[in-house]
């Protein structure tokens, strides 16, 4: 079997790590979401690897072993909650193939030592206030229209569809003790661009900026992610590229 194509270079690396108006401290995690959901996690330990070696901002910086413990935490939350995009089993493998390169002492491992505090949110916490944090999150991102949306989702044919959002955003998505409210969206944005899914896509992009993003901010993440998507070899679909691995139409934007 002929290796997949590298998509994660130098130059590729530098041209989203310093791209005009993007956060600072988001180009690994962003750039470790989108390569989860195009299934190739193995392109994310090259990521992984530059950041503890080089930094996690603009320029390169030797991070210190604390910085790198919150980088190597702040890209496994961020697979962790791309899970709500883009499902479970890309997840697995992306942490799992994190965890290879991953140095012993910056792992989280097993017994309740997770900086998120999710097993205390499971076993200590009652489910109402949960569900409570996870609505006021939803209604955050969502704005004057989160009661439309979540109504869609309970009269979609099946109630279980707002019960799957309402326990995702609340045990999941509005955990924000090690990556905020608006870092949580740059997730959600770099997990929706890959699957062409426009319509979850604009909410979000729209959410970011109810979290506190700018419009450059919003547009820089999606213009990387974008950049991301392209190296792997997606492309616009038209009339005469009918189908494949792409976009049927523009991505979305502000």
């Amino acid at each position: 079997m002929n290796p997949l194509p590298a998509i994660i270079t130098p130059s590729l690396i530098s041209s989203i790590r310093r791209h005009p108006y993007l956060p600072r401290n988001t180009w690994y995690f962003i750039a470790a979401t989108t390569l989860s959901i195009l299934n190739r996690p193995d392109e994310i330990q090259k990521v992984y690897k530059h950041a503890i070696d080089n930094g996690g901002d603009y320029f390169d910086v030797m991070p210190s072993e604390d910085e790198q413990r919150r980088i190597s935490r702040r890209i496994r939350e961020a697979v962790i909650k791309s899970s709500a995009v883009g499902g479970v089993p890309r997840t697995i493998n992306a942490l799992l193939e994190l965890k290879k390169v991953t140095p012993a002492h910056l792992l989280d491992e097993a017994g309740g030592c997770s900086p998120t505090g999710r097993t205390y949110d499971i076993h200590d916490i009652s489910i109402g206030v949960i569900l409570e944090r996870g609505q006021a999150f939803f209604n955050k991102i969502y704005g004057k229209i989160s009661r439309r949306i979540m109504s869609q989702m309970d009269n979609s044919g099946t109630e279980d569809l707002g019960l799957l959002a309402r326990l995702t955003y609340g045990y999941v998505l509005s955990n924000t003790k090690v990556l905020s409210a608006v870092e949580t969206s740059y997730v959600l944005i770099a997990g929706l661009i890959p699957q062409d899914v426009n319509p979850q896509l604009k909410g979000h992009l729209r959410g970011a900026i109810n979290g506190g993003a700018t419009v450059e901010e919003v547009r820089a993440v999606r213009n990387i992610v974008i950049e991301i998507c392209e190296a792997s070899g997606m492309n616009m679909l038209d009339e005469s590229v009918p189908a494949g691995w792409g976009w049927r139409t523009e991505v979305a934007t502000l």
